[in-house]
């Protein structure tokens, strides 16, 4: 049966982590902008207190600012998202190995704040403008659709500082002017839109490393989700008005649950972390409506979320075309206790025995990949795409090759399940891995790497920013030559 000849092969970025120009063409700034490491690779931002003090924070989806202080940029400090890997001055350079390699199709973001520098002005930013319309341009020249994301955790800082961020219903309409000026400005260049990236992963990262959150953090992971919910489907219907033509997807951080025994208290944990973590978000964006299990877990931790019923007709009104997501791991959970916790990807559990584990504690499951795939097709019947998955990696360059027979490997064993997938009856239309080009890692770091294409940027933010094709990149021209058949 195979792939259909339609398939959209490519890879995926983001904005704040591989475009740079954190401060030109009238940008204006987000948290990322102002994130730099410890040594110990904790993700840190900087600010100035009310007495002048230069300090330190966690970054955080509840990182605030101490009342009086205000974000700032310290002169013995490197911040990796401000350069990227300066896509912004060489897109159409990195464009033509996206072609070179055969792209059907490049996942991309746009950052807010470089339309609207603050997030709340009435007309953008035309040089933000000007630049999105000329890299879009530039794909179709390449004949790669652009699959667009609105918001990659990269929020107007002037919102979060004034507004609160996402605990503040404004948002919404900010957001949907936004999203009503992309849809206008790039008509005919852009079809494929995302509103959030992986929009559950703020109620995931709760569970993450073992932090005992309380009712107060639930209560505001579960009301920024709701504005963003009401948020993403007044998206899906401007984005249907102003073109017939715009497909609109959720995108999901997809970690199948696993229990961790046979215990039937582990089944039901295991049941319990797909509602939460998968099914909760998935179901609002897919079906229209709040699952019956949520007012269950609301009242687990006594919250009470702003909604209205204007809020679930507009739910009801805007549900997706397509459910993206986005696959590395899958996660083993247990109600036993277990010293070897292992977690990656918005989510932590027990290490599983069957499987083995990157240097930074992801599983390597491509079985978990067909699982998650075939689970959520059936529970939902749209159309999917694999948005994001790969291998983050040291590479090291020897005379001028990087030889990633271990990326290789990742992404066969998982092309393998995939296609597995659609010949089982799941209707999946496209795959872009992460980072096709190396870009900064979420965690801020560049030595871990993910692309095809090697990026000459260092930990210490040396490097020149020249391109290195991998070994990876010519494996990966052959599989899109061949739709897949040609793995070897």
């Amino acid at each position: 049966m195979g792939l259909p000849a339609t398939f959209l092969w490519g890879g995926a970025t983001s904005a704040h982590q591989c475009e740079g120009g954190w401060n030109a063409g009238g940008r204006g700034p987000c948290k990322r902008d102002y994130m730099t490491l410890d040594e110990n690779k904790n993700r840190l931002l900087t600010y100035i207190d009310d007495a002048g003090n230069h300090c330190f924070m966690p970054l955080g989806s509840g990182s605030q600012l101490p009342e009086g202080a205000h974000y700032a940029v310290f002169d013995d400090c490197l911040y990796p998202d401000q350069e990227g890997v300066q896509f912004y001055n060489r897109y159409k350079e990195d464009i033509a190995l996206l072609k070179e390699m055969g792209f059907k199709v490049f996942r991309m973001s746009i950052a807010w704040s470089r339309l609207f520098p603050h997030g709340n002005e009435t007309e953008p930013n035309r040089e933000g403008i000007a630049f999105y319309k000329d890299v879009f341009t530039e794909l179709r020249k390449a004949n790669i659709e652009p699959l667009v994301t609105l918001w990659h955790d990269d929020t107007p800082l002037y919102l979060d500082e004034v507004y609160g961020g996402w605990q503040n219903r404004k948002l919404i309409d900010f957001f949907e002017h936004y999203a009503n000026t992309c849809f206008e400005e790039f008509k005919g260049l852009v079809n494929y839109w995302l509103p959030f990236n992986e929009i559950n992963n703020v109620l995931m990262f709760l569970d993450m490393f073992g932090q005992d959150p309380s009712d107060e953090m639930f209560q505001a992971a579960y009301q920024e989700m709701h504005y963003k919910f009401v948020a993403s489907a007044r998206a899906v219907v401007a984005a249907h008005r102003a073109d017939e033509n715009n497909q609109v997807g959720c995108m999901i951080c997809g970690v199948p649950f696993y229990p961790a025994t046979c215990d039937p208290k582990d089944i039901m944990l295991s049941h319990a972390m797909w509602e939460k973590g998968i099914l909760y978000s998935s179901d609002v964006l897919c079906k229209g409506e709040y699952p019956t299990f949520a007012k269950r877990l609301w009242r687990e931790h006594g919250v009470q979320l702003d909604i209205t019923p204007e809020d679930l007709a507009t739910i009801k009104a805007g549900s997706v075309d397509i459910y993206t997501f986005s696959y590395y791991m899958s996660s083993a959970v247990t109600t036993h206790s277990s010293n070897d916790i292992v977690g990656g990807n918005c989510t932590t559990g027990v290490r599983n025995p069957y499987l083995d584990y990157s240097e930074w504690s992801w599983a390597h499951d491509p079985l978990g990949l067909r699982y998650f795939l075939e689970k959520v097709y059936a529970q939902y019947k749209l159309p999917m795409m694999i948005v994001e998955n790969g291998l983050g990696a040291v590479d090291t360059v020897e005379d001028g090759r990087v030889h990633d027979s271990y990326r290789i490997n990742y992404l066969r064993d998982h092309i393998r399940e995939m296609k597995q997938a659609v010949e089982n009856g799941v209707n999946l239309i496209g795959y872009t891995s992460w980072g096709c080009i190396d870009l900064v890692s979420a965690g801020g770091e560049m030595k871990k790497r993910y692309g095809f294409v090697y990026v000459d940027r260092q930990e210490d933010g040396s490097g020149t920013f020249s391109r290195i094709r991998k070994d990876s990149f010519y494996w990966y021209k052959k599989v899109i030559a061949s739709n897949g058949e040609d793995l070897r």
